[in-house]
Order: structure tokens, then sequence, then C-alpha cells
């Protein structure tokens, strides 16, 4: 697993072998990158998932600001941290380690890191099968929407298997889905809410 382009071009990462993260091949990162080029420059991210940071760093390679790294699984995570260190990213990195599903999204003592303009969300498969109103994915995508963590305007990238069916908190709207492989990548973006008709 390396870093495609950017300051870091070329940078092998850490994987963490098994099923617990899926890195991302290089063509897919092509694709997902080149629809991002416009709004990475001194972006905030949030790295939702992020296994050993395949995205985040990415991002940060091509001009990311700051990223915020969630990772919950021990060994990631400790992958993650090396990875960051190996890269010299600590200062515009933070590697938290919790569980994504219900964090708060706001980590203490980084305040001028949110909200996030961009948002990776790639959960392990099986959390995104059927996800529905109730469901754990949905609601931390509701939290993921608060004025006090994304950006108006933010754009959040799902990855899922292909076809996989889920909904969305109406906060977000879908601009593009593209299917590369046997994985799918969802583009929202974060919608403005409706304007009240009282007078």
């Amino acid at each position: 697993m390396r870093i495609i382009s950017g300051k870091y071009r070329r940078r092998k990462l850490l994987a963490n072998p098994g099923q617990t993260t899926r890195p991302i091949i290089d063509r897919v990162k092509v694709a997902l990158f080149d629809r991002l080029s416009d709004v990475l420059p001194e972006a905030c991210i949030a790295d939702v998932f992020a296994g050993t940071g395949s995205f985040g760093l990415e991002a940060l390679s091509r001009g990311g600001r700051f990223v915020v790294f969630l990772e919950q699984d021990h060994r990631a995570w400790e992958l993650l941290k090396k990875n960051v260190a190996a890269l010299g990213a600590e200062d515009e990195t933070m590697c938290w380690r919790t569980n994504a599903l219900r964090s708060s999204f706001k980590p203490k003592g980084v305040d001028a890191w949110s909200p996030y303009d961009i948002i990776f969300f790639d959960p392990p498969y099986r959390f995104m099968e059927n996800a529905g109103a109730d469901s754990l994915p949905y609601k931390a995508l509701s939290r993921l929407a608060r004025d006090d963590v994304s950006a108006e305007e933010a754009l959040l990238v799902i990855r899922t298997a292909s076809r996989t069916e889920f909904e969305v908190p109406p906060a977000w709207t879908l601009q593009e889905q593209i299917r590369p492989s046997s994985m799918a990548l969802h583009f929202y973006r974060k919608s403005a809410p409706p304007r009240s008709t009282a007078d």
C-alpha cells in the first residue's frame, strides 16, 4: 500500500493483514482523489474507520490541512501511528482510538481542526448492509451532520460493498456513485436545512 500523489508521493504505508481493514487499490484511490482535487487544499478532514490511514494520509499528501483519524482496532491503530510517524506528520494529524459508531467526532484539544470539510466513512462492509434509520451507522452519520462537526456543504465519502442498500440522514444529499471492482464509493454533500415558511 502506498501514497499515490502529493508531498508524500510513493511513500509506502503499513497495512493490517487479515480482514480487519481493507486497503484500497491504487486505481480506485486515483478515481476517488481525482474527484476531490478541487476541495482538498487546506481542508480539515475526518477519516472515520481509518484502518492504517490510507484515505487520510493520501488526502494530507494532496494538500489537506489536518486529519483526525478514528479507529478502534488496536493493531490497526498502532500501525496507523507508525505510518504517521514515518511521514513526519504528527503535527497535522490526530490518531484517536475510539468507537466510531458511538463517537462524538469532536476530540478534545483540537477544536481548530473542525468542523470537517471532508469526511471519509469506511466501516466494515457488514455494518452498512440494509442500515436503516434505527441503525448505529445512520445515527453516526446524523452526528457527523451537526454544524459543529461538519462544515457547510461538507463532502462525505462512504465506501461499501457493491450494490449495498442503506439509508443516510436527509442532511446528506447524494452527488455521485462509482462502483470500481467489488466496492462502491458514494459521494454526498451536506445540504442546507429547508427554509422556514413562517412569516
